[in-house]
């Protein structure tokens, strides 16, 4: 199709309107139970959508602040002192303390409050119930109070801000001993009390969290909604709540030990430590801050598949309706998902190549990290071959969902050198790093999410969102994620670090100036049009164009079969029974046969 089918997706006649505004009324609720303690899991899902947005807006600001000062180390910007005090930001240039403090919240906001809570919160709770073919969660109860805890880890490290001593700097992994002595720093202080309070919340709302997305998936799904007929964004929410459920604890544990350093007086990260200032020995000893980096890592990359497993289930649902073709290799997909989560476990130890971890050991997580490129490639591949001579509508949602695996094979690629612990001694803590973790995790897990938000909307909200806007977001944020962070490998691979604010006195990486300077022109002009985005989210929720057919993509999957707006229950009569796969697009002469139509005389079950 055209893109004037993206444009103006099919709309019928308007007996749907009609009928579901008499069912969506049909419930009464005050506007405390069903905007603020509601226990209907799309509101809950609105409510992680909409809090992850904010955080990605601090986030945001936070990388425009640091690449200001990276790309003009030389200059003085008044209104940066006058935005964070004198303290922070003297005489208009960022502090060395604060600038890591930066770093610390950027990565810390970006990887879990916007790529894991905004994400996953919002995406699980929305779809499972709905294209599984259930009222709601398995505990609608344990769902609000997963996001409250959700909203309290927030406040908690939104509080951190405005402390004193300023938050948290030890970077977004928190590594002792730096995290764990007080004196270390000023963002070693209160800030990392409340960083490491926070992140407790945090781990706490994804147990919540993932227990009810696993149980609602095992044990509530409609009439003939087998495991093989749940659509691959389903299962990939289900690998991701286990992948949270298994890894969040050993976090969890990490912390406790590290507030027990803090505070306990204990030493199970602490060894034999000098202060520098003082020159007095600590009393701490036979402690190990590796200890700290096992603990963390075997959370931090099961992590990374927790933010891009979800984001892949849902680019494979908005290809294949947007391919008008099904998509290719469904068990193969399912089958790749499974390998990525046993996968994922088995890989944390290449984060360490450096710690001085035994050669032999060390060649195990190079194989077992190069292996799960094989799943990863199979998702490719099926994606690719959906993509192949289909009947391809370029919406919005259908762009980021392409950006996403563009972004994806490019920033995997670059994943294969760092799997590599001979080149990992060279690339480790550069710049080479950030660029692969940057495009692979974050910039395809926010396009991922990008193309669930535009695809579903219409869903949430009753309402479209304007395309033109959605297509101008689309190619200057695509175009710029590869001009902000493709030329951040060669500034690695020359063997620039990260983590620093002013480059200058290395007289080999001064070479990197203009280009430093190119990036964060790119980075403001890309947060800038993040902010349209923003605008066209919130002005089409009250103002965009009305929703007339219950499915205006012509999709097979249960959701679609509900109002418009569903009400709290999601189907006012009796839940939908499934009779096919999801995905039977271009089939017997039609354009799509929904999941709830039973198979004809002569028609075989994929």
């Amino acid at each position: 199709m055209s893109n004037e089918a993206a444009l103006h997706p099919v709309t019928e006649t308007s007996h749907d309107v009609h009928l579901d505004e008499h069912e969506e009324h049909h419930h009464h609720d005050t506007f405390i139970t069903k905007y603020v303690f509601s226990q209907d899991h799309k509101m809950i899902s609105k409510q992680f959508l909409i809090t992850g947005m904010t955080w990605a807006i601090i986030g945001g600001l936070m990388s425009v602040l640091f690449r200001l000062q990276l790309g003009y180390p030389d200059a003085h910007f008044q209104i940066l002192e006058d935005l964070l005090g004198s303290k922070w930001a003297k005489g208009g240039q960022i502090q060395p303390e604060f600038y890591y403090a930066l770093i610390t919240m950027h990565g810390t906001i970006l990887v879990f409050f916007v790529l894991t809570g905004g994400l996953s919160g919002t995406f699980a709770n929305f779809l499972i119930p709905l294209q599984c073919g259930s009222r709601d969660m398995a505990s609608p109860f344990l769902n609000m109070l997963s996001y409250w805890f959700f909203l309290s880890a927030s406040i908690v490290m939104l509080t951190s801000l405005f402390i004193a001593t300023g938050p948290a700097s030890g970077g977004w992994t928190s590594y002792p001993p730096l995290s764990a002595l007080a004196d270390a720093s000023e963002g070693s202080k209160t800030g990392m009390d409340l960083w490491i309070v926070s992140m407790a919340l945090f781990v706490v709302s994804s147990l919540l969290g993932g227990l009810n997305y696993i149980s609602t998936i095992l044990n509530m799904r409609t009439k003939g909604m087998s495991m093989t007929r749940l659509p691959l964004t389903i299962w990939a929410i289900l690998f991701t709540a286990i992948l949270g459920v298994l890894s969040f604890p050993v976090l969890l544990s990490g912390l406790i030990l590290l507030l027990f350093d803090r505070h306990g007086g204990t030493s199970f990260y602490l060894s034999d430590i000098f202060l520098t200032e003082t020159g007095k020995a600590l009393p701490s000893e036979g402690g190990s801050a590796i200890l700290y980096q096992h603990l963390f890592w075997f959370l931090g990359h099961p992590e990374v598949y927790i933010i891009i497993l979800p984001a892949m289930g849902l680019v494979s649902e908005v290809m294949a309706v947007n391919s008008r073709k099904p998509i290719f290799g469904y068990m193969a997909m399912v089958g790749s998902l499974f390998a990525i989560t046993v996968l994922a476990f088995l890989v944390w130890a290449h984060h360490m190549f450096v710690t001085g971890l035994n050669p032999l050991l060390g060649s195990v997580f190079v194989l077992l990290t190069l292996l799960i490129a094989v799943p990863s490639a199979i998702k490719v591949f099926n994606w690719l071959t959906t993509l192949w001579r289909g009947n391809i509508r370029f919406t919005p949602a259908m762009l980021f969902a392409i950006g996403f695996v563009s972004t994806f094979i490019s920033g995997g690629l670059t994943g294969i050198f760092l799997g590599n612990s001979t080149l990992d001694i060279h690339l480790h803590d550069t710049y080479f790093v950030v660029a692969h973790f940057h495009i692979v995790m974050g910039v395809s897990g926010i396009l991922g999410m990008f193309a669930g938000i535009y695809h579903w909307f219409p869903k949430m909200y009753g309402r479209f969102m304007n395309p033109v806007l959605g297509y101008i977001h689309f190619w200057i944020t695509l175009a710029g994620a590869y001009l902000i962070f493709w030329p951040m490998h060669y500034e690695g691979l020359a063997g620039m670090p990260r983590r620093y604010l002013d480059y200058r006195s290395w007289l080999s990486f001064n070479q990197f100036g203009d280009l430093n300077r190119f990036i964060s022109t790119v980075a403001m002009i890309v947060f800038a049009v993040q902010l349209l985005f923003v605008f066209n989210f919130i002005y089409s929720i009250f103002k965009g164009r009305r929703v007339m057919n219950r499915n205006p993509w012509g999709s097979t999957t249960l959701e679609w079969t509900a109002p418009i707006r569903p009400g709290h229950g999601n189907w006012p009569g009796e839940i939908p029974e499934v009779h096919r796969w999801p995905y039977d697009y271009a089939k017997d002469g039609r354009e799509f046969i929904p999941q709830t139509e039973p198979l004809g005389s002569n028609e075989s079950e994929h």
